[in-house]
């Protein structure tokens, strides 16, 4: 069974305002390779756009939550710019899983997730998605029809 994560940078816009765009394309460029290092070689990870990314994984139930908290300090670690300053990042993250929403769906699984991450949107910490989040139509209308989101491959 494949899980699905969303994460979400908090805060992009403000590392973009105030430390420049290159500034939030290295922030952007660490968070992937953090998402890559933790998922797996077997795992799709890819990036929606913006400051959202997702991975598609199999993960064992019984090491979910584990996995979850091992994440969520990845992207909690301060990423250092080429001129050396650093730069605190934090991201939320909100976690669907087949056995718990009832289907393999990917678009539904994909809502549920990001239901869950913005339930758990600046608390530290990752939001796995129970079957209340599997009926949210969409957040904020952001899911509803979105091209590019019902098949996956690996990420470039």
């Amino acid at each position: 069974m494949r899980d699905h994560f969303l994460v979400r940078r908090n805060r992009f816009k403000e590392i973009n305002d105030g430390l420049g765009h290159a500034a939030g394309d290295t922030v952007l460029a660490s968070i992937a390779a953090r998402l890559t290092a933790w998922a797996r070689p077997r795992a799709a990870v890819g990036r929606l756009g913006g400051d959202e990314f997702a991975v598609v994984l199999e993960l064992p139930a019984e090491r979910r939550e584990q996995h979850l908290e091992q994440l969520v300090r990845m992207l909690h670690t301060p990423v250092t710019l080429d001129d050396g300053r650093t730069v605190a990042v934090a991201a939320s993250v909100g976690a669907a899983s087949p056995d718990v929403i009832g289907t393999r769906d990917l678009t539904a699984l994909q809502r549920a997730a990001d239901a869950a991450l913005y339930d758990g949107k600046h608390t530290g910490r990752a939001v796995l998605a129970t079957s209340a989040h599997a009926t949210v139509p969409s957040v904020n209308g952001r899911r509803a029809g979105r091209s590019g989101t019902s098949l996956w491959g690996r990420a470039a």
